[in-house]
């Protein structure tokens, strides 16, 4: 089941294009009804691998999982950029997600975390000529 609108999918598509528009780094979203595991991080690492998301030329993929009917989510990201990014990141990303998920904003929580990840990935992983898009742009649902 999706729990956006069509608007609210596009927008959030268009905010992976957005941001990666300027960046070799790749985005996902991945939403599910039911986290799996009792740790959504977890889970959200399974569903990296299975969407093959470790194979991008930088490890510079980020990866925002969302489980709305668990109330879980995570964001993790590949060893290149976590090893970029401030030791701070990932939380305050995650602290900006729960303060729109909080108010069942989900599709502008997600938007606006992956703007903020966007930008630390063109600042780490700027965009290069050669670049490719490595993976889809779409959101994944299961």
């Amino acid at each position: 089941m999706n729990p956006f609108t069509p608007d609210e999918q596009q927008r959030i598509v268009e905010s992976i294009r957005q941001a990666e528009k300027a960046t070799s780094g790749e985005i996902r979203v991945h939403v599910e009804a039911h986290c799996s595991s009792a740790d959504p991080v977890q889970r959200a690492i399974e569903v990296f691998a299975q969407l093959g998301m470790h194979q991008t030329k930088d490890q510079n993929g980020v990866l925002f999982y969302l489980a709305y009917t668990d109330r879980k989510f995570a964001v993790v990201g590949d060893k290149g950029i976590d090893a970029k990014v401030p030791s701070d990141f990932w939380e305050s990303t995650k602290n900006l997600l729960r303060s729109h998920f909080l108010g069942g904003a989900y599709a502008e929580g997600l938007s606006r975390g992956i703007e903020r990840a966007g930008q630390q990935l063109k600042q780490y992983f700027p965009y290069a000529s050669d670049d490719t898009n490595e993976l889809a742009d779409d959101i994944s649902f299961d």
